[in-house]
């Protein structure tokens, strides 16, 4: 069972920087990276306010998206956690599944080049939108024609970022085979009870101590994570009233 969010009040400045995104919900203090990490939020905070530092690169993915016919899109909903996350764990390794316009990639990017270490690796199945203008009948994570995966980072971010295309029941093998560690992991891919429990178990060899593992969209994935948190004897900490959770491996 999920444990409740703490409460936490929003620092000033990330309501500033979910304007620039264009996402309020966005907004949000650090009550659930807290519990994840068994720390109190005040010792977060500080890392949770510099994304006010990157109005520049936050204000470019929200003018992509309206660009593109995806005015107050910005696909993940809780970008500047994940910032504060790698700010603080200082991962080696961080891997996604699932990209989109890439706001998740982003902001694991942000924190990386903030922290001067780590390597993003991201896999995606592009669906590429029907026609020339997104319309209703569009996924909301369709790329638009002429596009790629990760459409919406900004170019002074992709140095450094491995992205692989293609299905990741190949690609996260492939790349999990390759590194000697997954430190910090976000499932934000096909959100299927089956594709869910493939994911954990594959990343499951390279996951040490005091990893985070993170899955948007648990509503359609059935008991996969929980599950997953057990075999771990891990808690599952869920975002406020979402169905975005997460858990960190214990030892660390």
């Amino acid at each position: 069972m999920a444990l409740p969010p703490r409460p936490a009040p929003v620092p000033a400045a990330v309501r500033r920087a979910a304007r620039d995104l264009g996402d309020r919900r966005a907004a949000a203090g650090a009550g659930w990276i807290a519990g994840l990490l068994g720390v109190e939020p005040r010792r977060l905070d500080p890392l949770l306010r510099e994304v006010d530092r990157f109005g520049p690169q936050l204000r470019a993915i929200r003018s992509r998206h309206r660009e593109e016919g995806r005015s107050g899109y910005a696909q993940f909903r809780a970008p500047f956690e994940l910032y504060a996350l790698v700010r603080f764990l200082k991962p080696g390794h961080i891997v996604e599944t699932g990209v989109s316009s890439g706001v998740s990639s982003a902001h694991f990017l942000l924190g990386i080049r903030r922290n001067r270490t780590g390597r993003l690796h991201s896999i995606d199945r592009p669906v590429e939108q029907r026609a020339a203008r997104f319309g209703p009948h569009d996924s909301p994570v369709a790329v638009p024609p002429g596009r790629s995966s990760g459409w919406a980072v900004p170019a002074e971010l992709r140095r450094g970022w491995d992205l692989r295309i293609g299905p990741s029941e190949r690609r996260l093998p492939e790349l999990v085979a390759e590194l000697e560690s997954v430190d910090l992991f976000l499932h934000d891919s096909r959100h299927t009870p089956a594709h869910l429990a493939f994911e954990l178990e594959t990343i499951r060899p390279k996951l040490r101590p005091g990893s985070v593992v993170l899955a948007d969209n648990t509503a359609w994935t059935g008991a996969a994570f929980p599950r997953f948190a057990r075999s771990l004897g891990a808690r599952v900490v869920r975002r406020g009233r979402s169905d975005l959770v997460g858990l960190r491996v214990p030892g660390g």
